[in-house]
């Protein structure tokens, strides 16, 4: 007699790849603000069943990434008032999380990944290439990010990233901004090196200040053009 054999198991973690992938398209515009997103659609497109999509949207809902309307998901656009929390919220965190890291560093070779990161985004810069820029430049956050030693910390870091990552995508396809973020990550890796967690502070603080205003040049541009071309909703609306 055929002994019981127990079901196949779906494959480990297809919720998690099926979030990742959204959540990168999500941060990369691939999927904008405004599209909707639903359970059928995504499944055929991605060739999973609709139970890791459900898995996943109900994710980037609670991360605020999407908002339920109806039977589907929306791509909110985030408002003025959105962004000032994102980086208020930045200003809270992230000045504090690179101090811990630049005071934990035992060894020099920890910090290897980062400054490979900066060399690619400073050849992307020589070639005025914005997409590796981008890449590079995710990369280098990444990285330090790994070396947070605080998981609850890096948890709250987390929450936000998708945003962040498309905010980032916005800024970075402006040359001007591309020159300030790299001085920027050179004074980030400075301070790691260094492991001065006072300057790690300063450093993230200026970094900070100076990508939120180039943000704002960036979606004062885009809202004038919009105007001009008779264009509806811009990327970023007022309150």
């Amino acid at each position: 007699m055929v002994p019981s054999l127990k079901p196949v198991d779906r494959p480990a973690g297809l919720a998690d790849q099926v979030y990742a992938t959204l959540r990168d398209y999500l941060g990369s515009h691939v999927i904008r603000p405004g599209q909707r997103l639903q359970e059928a659609a995504l499944a055929l497109q991605l060739g999973v069943s609709r139970t890791p999509i459900r898995e996943a949207l109900a994710r980037l809902e609670s991360e605020g990434l999407i908002a339920a309307e109806g039977r589907s998901f929306v791509v909110p656009v985030l408002t003025e008032a959105d962004v000032d929390e994102i980086y208020e919220l930045r200003g809270m965190l992230e000045p504090a999380a690179l101090a811990q890291v630049a005071v934990s560093i035992a060894d020099p070779k920890a910090l290897s990944r980062i400054a490979a990161a900066l060399q690619d985004a400073e050849a992307a810069d020589r070639r005025n290439d914005a997409g590796p820029f981008i890449e590079a430049n995710a990369r280098f956050h990444a990285a330090w990010h790994d070396l947070v030693a605080n998981r609850r910390l890096l948890r709250a870091l987390a929450l936000y990233a998708g945003h962040v990552r498309y905010l980032r995508v916005l800024t970075l396809n402006n040359e001007a901004a591309r020159k300030a973020a790299l001085a920027g990550m050179k004074n980030i890796l400075t301070a790691l090196r260094k492991r001065d967690g006072e300057r790690a502070t300063r450093v993230m603080r200026d970094h900070l200040r100076v990508a939120r205003q180039y943000l704002r040049q960036v979606l004062d541009d885009i809202e004038r053009e919009a105007a001009t071309d008779g264009k509806a909703a811009p990327i970023v609306r007022p309150m």
